[in-house]
């Protein structure tokens, strides 16, 4: 498949899951948000602290590249960058990894986890990242995501 055709089911994949993403509200005040941010805990333990650490704490010195060239996996505390970002991108990124969105060049250890978990599970996830943030965080990522 060419990039441009790669670029465009990306997008694809995006567009569906963010209309999916904003047609269950994201929300997690409900029982029912309460019991998906309870999955995503269970599912971030066992898929993402192994290298995004249990406590979402990243790994030591995130900001300055390994001896591989690759960035160490950054914080989802607020103390990162995860925040910065839509649900949109967290969402593709999460779900293709990062090398899917910046170019097949961009070396990371950012796997996606599209064949690992499903997009209810990849928002799970996110649910419970966001859920730890303090307001101001919260508030800036509801903004950049346009809620």
């Amino acid at each position: 498949m060419n990039r441009a055709a790669f670029l465009l089911v990306a997008l694809a994949v995006v567009a569906a899951g963010v209309w999916f993403w904003r047609d269950t509200g994201g929300d997690v005040s409900s029982a029912q948000g309460a019991e998906r941010i309870v999955l995503g805990q269970k599912l971030y333990a066992e898929n993402c602290a192994s290298c995004h650490g249990a406590n979402l704490e990243g790994q030591p010195d995130w900001k300055s590249r390994k001896a591989n060239g690759r960035l160490p996996a950054p914080p989802h505390d607020a103390s990162g960058h995860t925040w910065h970002h839509s649900d949109e991108q967290l969402f593709a990124i999460t779900k293709l990894g990062t090398a899917a969105l910046v170019g097949k060049d961009y070396e990371s250890d950012m796997i996606g986890f599209g064949d690992i978990l499903g997009d209810d599970e990849i928002r799970a996830v996110l649910d419970y990242i966001k859920s730890t943030w303090p307001e101001r965080e919260a508030a800036r990522q509801r903004k950049v995501s346009g809620l």
